[in-house]
């Protein structure tokens, strides 16, 4: 009698924990479905490597507990203030409507500046729950920023909402976790901008070029007046070298070689050969060859000048093309 009713237990506890097996095997995280509205993005400071983005942004969820008032985190932001929100809860889902202006931190790529394109990031995170019980599914119905609003000097020229598994190699101080690892979702959008920057190309560069050109004068002025001559290239090299500290303090700092510091350079570089070549001129005039003094400056200034434009037109034509 007792084993007849060992098999029938034995048989329940046997299903029972192949059924809590299923479930665990089909639990799934709650999905939040999130979605911007972004109304400005100004203060865009290349030097302190931030800007200021002005949005809308709501979420949809089940699970109250969420609670992203208190538990959202945006990433990159160095400031967030919220100018508003609504919460409606009274239905199966929660609603959540906030307006938020964030100052955010981002890396600029100023290789080819000012022909440079770059890429704002905007990134959310629920700081309590991980993706083992949150997602997000991005809201992409109808529009998501203002084409009212001009971000001047650049075109937006995309907009892209995505989701994403954020991956962090810590387990932020939790001994329960078996390894130093954890994984949160993440709501990211990201706006490539780009701009026609032929004015203010020629608008920050002006100096550097009236400057060489200033230099290039020389040639044109009699070997043997030494003072004007160097003079005009000395005042032309410390012109050139002010224009570039000028735009250099507009810019955050780089390790790489930029397209400003290109045309500069070569600016320098150009200025000390036509030194060098007034020097070899005033050489040949106290040897009384002046003829020969004179034809090596007309060949010289023709030959500089040719080429100093060339490798210009090039450089701006590769940071043009994204080549940097």
């Amino acid at each position: 009698m007792r084993k007849a009713l060992l098999l029938p237990v034995l048989f329940i506890l046997i299903f029972t924990g192949f059924v809590l097996t299923v479930s665990a095997q089909k639990a799934h995280p709650d999905t939040v479905k999130t979605g911007v509205y972004v109304t400005g993005i100004h203060d865009i400071d290349f030097k302190q490597m931030e800007y200021t983005m002005d949005l809308w942004i709501w979420f949809r969820y089940k699970n109250k507990d969420f609670n992203f008032l208190q538990n959202m985190e945006i990433p990159m932001a160095k400031n967030v203030t919220k100018a508003f929100s609504t919460i409606d809860s009274s239905g199966d889902k929660v609603y959540l409507l906030m307006k938020l202006q964030c100052v955010m931190k981002d890396s600029w790529k100023i290789n080819n500046f000012p022909f440079d394109k770059q890429t704002l990031r905007f990134s959310v995170e629920n700081s309590q729950y991980d993706s083992r019980s949150l997602v997000f599914s991005p809201d992409t119905l109808g529009k998501h920023f203002d084409p009212r609003f001009v971000l001047v000097g650049w075109n937006i020229d995309s907009f892209i909402m995505s989701k994403n598994i954020k991956q962090y190699e810590t387990a932020f101080g939790d001994e329960g976790q078996p390894k130093p690892h954890t994984e949160y979702g993440a709501f990211r959008v990201r706006i490539a901008l780009s701009r026609d920057a032929t004015s203010l190309f020629w608008k920050m560069f002006l100096g550097m070029f009236v400057a060489f050109l200033i230099s290039y004068m020389c040639f044109y002025i009699h070997a043997d007046n030494i003072d004007s001559r160097f003079g005009l290239s000395v005042g032309s090299l410390f012109a050139a070298i002010g224009n570039k500290y000028i735009i250099d303090s507009s810019l955050p700092e780089s390790i790489s070689f930029t397209l400003v510091d290109t045309l500069h350079g070569l600016t320098m570089f150009f200025i000390f050969l036509v030194v060098a070549s007034s020097a070899y001129s005033l050489s040949l005039v106290k040897q009384n060859k002046i003829a020969r003094a004179n034809r090596f400056d007309m060949v010289t200034a023709q030959v500089l000048l040719v080429v100093y434009i060339i490798l210009n037109v090039y450089f701006i034509m590769q940071a043009k093309a994204g080549v940097q």
